[in-house]
């Protein structure tokens, strides 16, 4: 369940680093993203009482790294380079090891 809680943390945060670029002053959309954040650390703050914290953070920040780098590709055009794909898929390697290697 703790994984599952981190997760959820990690969509949040890409939700709140994505709406940091899309909010364009909304007022809904600047309060969304406040949301999301708060929301995202708590969560992380739950997952954390399961999940030894460096391997918490690592997943929730690399969810949030993959996430938001598909949303800055797909949805603010921006550039695809092979170095960007390659760190991109370390980060993935680093966090499906991370959880591989738990043991919670």
């Amino acid at each position: 369940m703790s994984w599952f809680i981190l997760f959820f943390a990690g969509l949040l945060e890409i939700a709140w680093a994505v709406g940091l670029k899309a909010h364009d002053g909304r007022p809904l959309l600047i309060g969304a993203t406040v949301v999301a954040a708060v929301a995202s650390v708590l969560l992380l703050g739950i997952a954390v009482q399961k999940i030894p914290i460096s391997t918490a953070y690592v997943a929730w920040t690399g969810i949030g790294i993959l996430g938001t780098v598909l949303f800055g590709v797909l949805w603010f055009k921006e550039p695809v380079t092979p170095m960007r794909l390659v760190w991109v898929a370390v980060t993935a390697i680093g966090i499906i090891g991370l959880k591989c290697t738990s043991s919670h």
